[in-house]
């Protein structure tokens, strides 16, 4: 079969990152009959760099005309240290999200056993967590008006939901609980903001259509404290944007490695698949970042194309290479560290 994949690599670490997904996703196309066209396109810093826009209409197109998405890492020091910067690589990002309607991120968190000594939890805390983290990706406090006043002492930004916003993102949470462990965690600050008292009324009213699947409620400073001190009683999370954005990161530190969690963002136009960590400037160019994320990004993308044997078949080869030490330096330890090039060359001759 034959797929269009659009690549937006980004910025910092993210071409060679994306690099190694491609790589593996190539293996995939060898091994299973598969055709995979690339078009790769400009987006955050470069895009800025290049067009003065960092999302151009160029690679909206490509987005548009794309089966599926696959994309690195946004971000540059020389803006985000400067906040008066007129134009700033995560408009990009949100800019995306908006035009191709990415309403859902969904940040699954598995831990694996070989890692279990990396993760800042004890053992017996994380070991066999297993949970889906739903955020909503469109509306909330990012998307509300927001300003300065005229003297700028003042500044406000506006968190607005409408009930179909939570209605679709909700039913999403509940369609991933059915296939898992029948679970969900509704996340909101209902105690204090008028919008997450309409999360929890319409989370009500929806939660009566699943009577085959546990629903709880939860405020959000208790799901903070909860995810660190039980993750495993966690099977899906759902909630708005911003405690969304918190929270993943949070759960993402479970594992010991923000390195080797994967997400995708559904959209109506098409999805996206990334990893979950930055750009990481830092390290660019030095072929030392972990690209296993990226890889599990790209698993998820040919889920969506429900090539599920394939999918399986990088989750395994991915589970291997950890279980071999093929990893880089953030999760070697005392073994050998591999290159970011060299880790991606392995997987793809052993898948």
């Amino acid at each position: 079969m034959d797929f269009k994949i659009g690549v937006l690599a980004g910025d910092g670490i993210g071409p060679e990152i994306v690099e190694q997904a491609i790589k593996v996703m190539d293996a995939v196309g060898a091994k299973f009959g598969h055709n995979f066209n690339y078009t790769k396109a400009l987006v955050g810093a470069i895009a800025i760099d290049e067009t003065g826009d960092p999302y151009p209409d160029a690679t909206h197109q490509v987005c548009m005309d794309s089966d599926a998405v696959l994309f690195g890492a946004i971000g540059d020091p020389k803006y985000d240290n400067n906040p008066a910067a007129k134009v700033r690589p995560e408009q990009g990002l949100l800019g995306m999200r908006k035009k191709l309607g990415l309403y859902a991120n969904i940040r699954p968190v598995t831990t694996f056993p070989s890692l279990l000594h990396k993760s800042p939890l004890r053992q017996d805390i994380v070991e066999g967590a297993d949970l889906v983290v739903i955020r909503e990706l469109t509306g909330g406090i990012y998307f509300g008006a927001r300003g300065r006043s005229e003297d700028l002492t003042s500044a406000f930004d506006t968190c607005v939901y409408t009930v179909e916003e939570i209605e679709r993102i909700l039913r999403l949470a509940y369609e991933y609980a059915g296939k898992r462990n029948k679970r969900v965690t509704v996340v909101d600050k209902a105690n204090v903001l008028a919008s997450s008292r309409l999360w929890r009324e319409v989370a009500q009213r929806i939660e009566k259509e699943y009577t085959d699947i546990e629903t709880d409620y939860m405020l959000v400073d208790n799901a903070a404290m909860q995810l660190i001190q039980w993750p495993k009683k966690f099977d899906v999370m759902v909630t708005e944007n911003m405690f969304g954005d918190i929270l993943s990161d949070e759960a993402s530190v479970i594992t010991g490695s923000m390195g080797l969690l994967p997400s995708a963002s559904v959209g109506r136009e098409t999805s996206v698949f990334e990893p979950i960590h930055g750009s990481y400037p830092q390290a660019a160019g030095k072929d030392i970042a972990n690209p296993l994320a990226t890889v599990l990004s790209a698993a998820m993308l040919l889920e969506s194309l429900d090539l599920l044997e394939e999918a399986q078949a990088v989750r395994d080869v991915v589970n291997r290479s950890i279980d071999a030490e093929v990893v880089t330096v953030d999760i070697a330890g005392d073994s050998k560290a591999y290159k970011t090039s060299e880790v991606g060359t392995w997987l793809a001759e052993n898948l």
